[in-house]
């Protein structure tokens, strides 16, 4: 008996070590996010500025890239908080 009871502290511990990463890791994951966003930015206007018919591929291409590690940080945080 003795030995469960420090089997599930440590657990708990171990749960409550892992979830205090959540937060730090999710505004790290935004801050990515909002690089890869603004470098997209400038890709896309450098393409449109040029005339290239290939702006939308690049458009869509660097801003999904951006909204999915904007979801994927949000919706991995929801799951395991």
């Amino acid at each position: 008996m003795f030995a469960q009871g420090n089997g599930s502290a440590g657990i708990s511990e171990a749960t409550q070590m892992v979830t205090s990463y959540f937060d730090p890791a999710t505004q790290l994951i935004y801050a990515i996010g909002a690089v890869v966003g603004l470098i997209g930015g400038v890709k896309v206007y450098n393409k449109f500025s040029s005339g290239d018919p290939d702006t939308s591929k690049t458009a869509a291409s660097w801003f999904g890239a951006c909204i999915f590690l904007i979801v994927a940080a949000t919706i991995l945080r929801s799951f395991f908080l």
